[in-house]
């Protein structure tokens, strides 16, 4: 693992390369906003709660919570629905997990079929999302349980740019905005 490098900016990367719930909560920001802008989102919370936990998500008081997620800089552009997202996120993690996001990866050593699972039955988790975040764990965490890259799909295949599992720095970061734009553009010319 050379080093997790989505957010563009050397704190909220380290972050995220170190704390497993981070990754999770910035995954699930991913949606509606650049990625890069996604993925720094738990790193304002992480200073604003003075940590990242998914127990102290999980009580913290909800309007009290999406106030600290929507103050400027937001966490989101859509902050106090994002708010609501994480914390049920980590309401999830605490019931399921004991708050360890990293079991869903770790825990009974998994194949990627079941990791795969594991992430769809998160809430804010579709199959996509899913998906990415399984190549995401391959291609950049160093987690490759049997059958990763079949579960991740068209996400796991080597040299591709196509979400942010390929996003290693700002040349691979603009690789993937180019990709989606013209995936968006064939999609309407199709539809059109």
């Amino acid at each position: 693992m050379t080093g997790i490098c989505i957010a563009q900016d050397p704190e909220a990367d380290a972050l995220l390369e170190r704390e497993p719930l981070a990754l999770l909560i910035g995954m699930l920001l991913d949606q509606q906003i650049q990625m890069e802008i996604a993925f720094k989102g738990p790193q304002k919370l992480y200073e604003r709660l003075g940590g990242l936990d998914a127990h102290t998500i999980a009580d913290y008081d909800p309007e009290a919570f999406a106030t600290l997620a929507t103050t400027p800089p937001a966490i989101h552009r859509y902050g106090g629905s994002m708010a609501k997202r994480v914390q049920a996120l980590c309401r999830y993690l605490v019931e399921t997990y004991d708050g360890d996001a990293a079991a869903i990866w770790t825990r009974d050593e998994p194949t990627g079929a079941e990791v795969l699972r594991r992430l769809k039955a998160l809430p804010g988790y579709g199959e996509q999302k899913a998906k990415i975040f399984v190549a995401l764990l391959g291609k950049q965490y160093g987690v490759t349980p049997y059958g990763w890259r079949k579960a991740a799909g068209d996400y796991g295949k080597a040299n591709t740019r196509l979400s942010a599992a390929d996003v290693v720095d700002d040349v691979t970061l603009q690789e993937v905005r180019s990709t989606k734009k013209a995936a968006k553009a064939a999609a309407k010319a199709a539809a059109g």
